[in-house]
């Protein structure tokens, strides 16, 4: 049963590769890890040669030796035996064979834990199967990890990063493209493992702000996977539809469209039957159910870059614990599975009533309901705001106690196609907080970047048109900031 586990001739055999020809060593170093070997001498090698690689040093038995007697790891029997190991040049089959053989090791060891946690422990059922689905992911990803990492793996992790982002071109943009520029700047994207929160009180439009991110992102090829616990997918459709297409919603939904229309709507239908676009509609999910399936859907798709839940307050709680204690664990739970899939989570909130009693509505973090988890869990908190929506509010009511009084009443409110609209930074862990002034397009549901920045901020994309919804979708490097 052991030669299921193991293949200590596979693995002298690479490891002979490595040290008579080191060029294969960078291929080789992404392809395995030290855990994918068995033996724990074969594992400190692998180490010692990713060392030295990382150092930029000779690969050879010289210097790996000098390295194992520096840590008191040197075996010189081990070392004999990889020397006079057979190197071979077509690695890919020994590497699959080594693989396999870890991947065994890994499920071996999961069973072990799956009893642990079930007998030993007696943990709830719930929990059980949520630990084994995390580490079932971990093992299917590849993604087993040391449990500190040292200072020089991370200086070294973090100069290869610095050179990747040197290497864009000092691009203002490092996460995932918000759809609009002056946003991006701020932020630099949204970042992987970022929890953000995007908060409004009721028809302030936050499910229509994202929704624009939303399109922005699945138009330029890559994945999202959307959570709407208040809202069909069908009408997540309709209002992606219309920001495409500069179509009212309102026609839309009644099919009230001339020839153009209806030809600009059959193109917008063929560019989102290929989109990698999945909503979960189904109206009531707890955070383990969340977990799971987001596990199951990365796992299956790769591509997907960000997650959205629409919204956090209507997830429900696991167990009969106190509302605010479950919010808390939602909010932990959706900052926890966006740094183990490396994406960013965006959930969006409700605001309480009370900052409606103030002069000044813009909403504050001191706003978001059960506010001090979230608060504490969240990298970034922006805030939509829209002054038209209390000047409407304000102008009804004293129209209807004019009403009451007997007395004429004339409005002097416009209703305008376009409202200025603001983005609010209320917190952003690695950036500056601020304003971000935007436009709102009240028939398409849509929210456009302003046509030159109010606070002196270069604009970051060129000569595109932000207030037009055409899209190129043949561009590699596309990246819309009106969607």
């Amino acid at each position: 049963m052991q030669d299921n586990l193991y293949n200590l001739a596979f693995e002298r055999s690479i490891l002979s590769s490595i040290v008579f020809e080191p060029s294969q060593f960078d291929e080789l170093s992404v392809a395995l890890k030290k855990d994918d070997f068995y033996l724990p001498a074969h594992q400190d090698i692998f180490k010692i040669m990713l060392l030295l690689f990382q150092k930029d040093q000779p690969i050879d038995e010289e210097f790996i030796k000098k390295e194992l007697i520096k840590i008191k790891k040197f075996d010189e029997q081990v070392l004999l035996e990889i020397l006079s190991a057979n190197p071979i040049s077509n690695t890919k089959a020994y590497v699959d064979e080594i693989k396999d053989k870890s991947l065994k090791r890994h499920l071996l060891a999961l069973t072990t834990e799956i009893k642990r946690v079930t007998v030993e422990e007696d943990l709830p059922s719930a929990e059980v199967i949520d630990i084994v689905e995390k580490k079932l992911y971990e093992i299917t990803q590849d993604n087993q990890t040391s449990d500190f990492k040292d200072a020089h793996k991370m200086t070294y992790d973090t100069m290869e990063y610095i050179k990747e982002m040197k290497s864009r071109g000092n691009s203002v943009l490092v996460g995932v493209d918000t759809g609009y520029a002056e946003l991006n700047k701020m932020t630099t994207g949204f970042g992987k493992g970022d929890l953000i929160i995007i908060a409004a009180r009721p028809a302030m439009g936050k499910t229509s702000f994202i929704l624009n991110t939303v399109n922005s992102i699945i138009l330029q090829g890559k994945g999202v996977a959307f959570f709407s616990l208040e809202m069909p997918a069908e009408q997540l459709m309709l209002r992606l539809l219309s920001i495409q297409t500069s179509i009212p919603l309102q026609k839309l939904r009644v099919g009230d469209m001339n020839d153009d229309q209806w030809g600009s709507l059959n193109g917008a239908i063929d560019r989102m039957n290929s989109v990698k676009l999945f909503v979960d509609d189904q109206g009531s999910i707890n955070i383990n159910q969340l977990r799971s399936k987001l596990r199951k859907l990365k796992n299956q798709h790769p591509e997907i870059e960000i997650a959205v839940i629409d919204y956090l307050q209507i997830m429900q709680g696991v167990g009969n614990q106190d509302r605010h204690l479950q919010v808390s664990e939602i909010s932990r739970g959706l900052k926890l599975l966006a740094r183990e899939l490396e994406m960013p989570v965006v959930a969006l909130s409700q605001l309480n009533r009370g900052l409606e009693a103030r002069a000044d509505k813009r909403p504050m973090l001191s706003d978001i309901r059960e506010s001090g988890s979230i608060e504490q869990d969240a990298d970034i908190i922006l805030f939509v705001y829209r002054d038209d929506i209390y000047l409407y509010k304000e102008e009804k009511e004293a129209e209807k106690k004019a009403k009451a009084e007997g007395k004429e009443y004339v409005s002097t409110y416009v209703e305008k196609e376009e409202e200025d609209a603001e983005i609010i930074i209320g917190k952003q862990r690695n950036g500056p907080t601020g304003h971000i002034k935007l436009v709102f397009q009240k028939k398409l549901t849509r929210f456009v970047d302003m046509p030159s920045y109010s606070h002196g901020v270069e604009t970051v994309y060129e000569n595109v048109d932000t207030r037009s919804a055409n899209i190129d979708i043949g561009e590699p490097s596309f990246s819309m900031p009106t969607l």
